[in-house]
């Protein structure tokens, strides 16, 4: 789903540029795609998946065998782990089970001072982690020094 900020920014600029016809403007919307590590064996992950596809997202997921290189690589503070790490076509890292939603709500905001939202551990009622009794979780957006901040709860 494209966001409303995004919407007007495109239909903005096909207005500057002449008219072009929505259909046309829409093709021009950045795609959401996203690109997972995980390990093989993860349904949660697996689980995950399935939810970022079912809300937009074209998803290229890689089992290996160590997903804690992707988590250092890409700058996750260690006391925000969870199971997998994914990027984002925005270039936003994503770690554990952030919501659709509120990853879309990242990339609309566009801050400048968050690399990434992470759901530290693999908190019960989160994406991927349906079944049993829900628990109240924080989504929480980091900075490259690793400074954190909630971003959204659930």
């Amino acid at each position: 789903m494209i966001s409303r900020r995004e919407w007007l920014r495109i239909t903005t600029g096909g207005l500057a540029l002449g008219g072009i016809s929505a259909t046309r403007l829409l093709a021009l919307a950045p795609a959401k795609e996203a690109t997972v590590y995980k390990t093989a064996t993860c349904g949660c992950c697996k689980k995950w998946v399935e939810h970022l596809e079912k809300s937009g997202y074209k998803v290229t997921a890689h089992d290996v065998p160590d997903v804690h290189v992707y988590k250092k690589r890409y700058g996750v503070p260690d006391s925000l782990g969870s199971c997998h790490t994914a990027i984002v076509s925005s270039g936003y890292i994503v770690e554990g089970h952030v919501p659709a939603d509120v990853i879309d709500k990242l990339i609309a905001q566009a801050p400048k001072d968050v690399i990434g939202l992470a759901v530290p551990g693999m908190p019960a009622g989160s994406p991927g982690m349906e079944g049993g009794t829900a628990e109240k979780y924080d989504i929480v957006a980091f900075d490259k020094a690793g400074k954190t901040r909630v971003f959204a709860k659930r």
